[in-house]
């Protein structure tokens, strides 16, 4: 399902949380909007799924008009799945019965499905590796369990677009790396269309083919997750997204000169974004700098903090009048005076 919104915006009383946005998304796309709480994420998830009327400007599926501040069609007939933050089952049905109820109440669900319901269910089962939990009350399902529920009951009716509303909060960090292999397979085989809302940036850049960046109700930043990454626009992408350093100096064409620096040490720049060529500004992801000793090349500065995590180290450095969070599998004491450079 191919999606076009077009100038939306949505307005509660006096607070206007989405302001005219504009994006199109491609068929079969998995579509990540991430950012912050309150940066308007859920609401335009909403709006696609039929529960919020846009206040202003149209939203369009298949080219077909869905939503406009005076016309909605309800969710029921939008051909979408969704599933929620909470896993939201129901207490009187077991994991087979989850499955088998929208397909059996969909208005929108192809008929191919409906006569042959059991293999349908059996199959969706199967996707999701639930084939054995069939007669499991949710009680007796673990969270990862239930949320595969809840991922086989949105994709039960064949929906042509499935929306996802961080689904992954509730669960510890190795569970959601599991199902976050569970949703890249599930898009796989089925080919639907999906816009995942999250906050967290490494689910978005894991999963999706194309991230949109949100804050306060606008586009930051919309692309693949290399660009979003490696390439941000703008000072809240570099931070949010890439977690980077914006460190201070001045620019000659595509030659970064950073203030902190005792000599002319030069950076290329060639891929920064013109934004930050005219404040003076160079991103740094912590992974990118190479720390080294006080006696090589590079900006002089002082470990303010250190963190053991392994296979690498944490480490706040201070330079100058900045202050900056490094990664390096090096070893280095607190206090220790260092050098920053980038790789040539």
């Amino acid at each position: 399902m191919s999606i076009a919104i077009k100038e939306v915006t949505k307005s509660f009383g006096s607070f206007q949380a989405l302001k005219a946005l504009n994006l199109t998304l491609a068929s079969g796309e998995f579509t990540a909007i991430l950012g912050p709480s309150g940066c308007g994420k859920t609401t335009l998830l909403r709006m696609l799924a039929g529960f919020e009327q846009p206040s202003g400007g149209e939203i369009q599926m298949n080219g077909k008009l869905v939503a406009s501040s005076s016309f909605a069609i309800p969710p029921e007939r939008r051909r979408i799945g969704m599933v929620f933050q909470a896993f939201a089952l129901w207490p009187h049905m077991n994991v087979a019965e989850h499955v088998r109820f929208p397909i059996r109440s969909h208005r929108e669900t192809p008929a191919h499905i409906r006569d042959n319901e059991q293999e349908h269910v059996e199959r969706v089962l199967a996707m999701v590796g639930l084939s054995k939990l069939a007669a499991r009350m949710p009680h007796e399902l673990s969270g990862g369990q239930k949320q595969r529920v809840a991922i086989a009951r949105a994709i039960a009716p064949s929906p042509s677009l499935l929306l996802m509303d961080e689904p992954l909060s509730s669960l510890d960090a190795m569970l959601r790396m599991d199902m976050r292999r569970e949703i890249q397979s599930v898009h796989r085989q089925t080919g639907t269309a999906i816009v995942y809302v999250t906050h967290d940036q490494g689910e978005a850049l894991a999963m999706a083919d194309r991230i949109i960046v949100m804050k306060d109700g606008e586009i930051e930043q919309a692309g693949t997750p290399q660009d979003i990454y490696l390439r941000p626009n703008t000072e809240f992408v570099a931070k949010f997204v890439s977690k980077a350093n914006l460190v201070q100096g001045r620019w000659e064409q595509n030659h970064f000169i950073p203030r902190a620096a005792a000599s002319e040490l030069k950076w290329y720049g060639g891929e920064v974004s013109t934004h930050f060529k005219q404040t003076g500004a160079y991103p740094v992801r912590p992974d990118q700098f190479v720390l080294g000793d006080a006696l090589e090349e590079g900006i002089k500065g002082e470990v303010v903090n250190v963190q053991f995590q392994g296979k690498e180290f944490h480490y706040d450095i201070r330079a100058d009048k900045e202050q900056w969070e490094v990664i390096s599998p090096r070893a280095f004491r607190m206090n220790e005076h260092v050098t920053l450079a980038l790789p040539v």
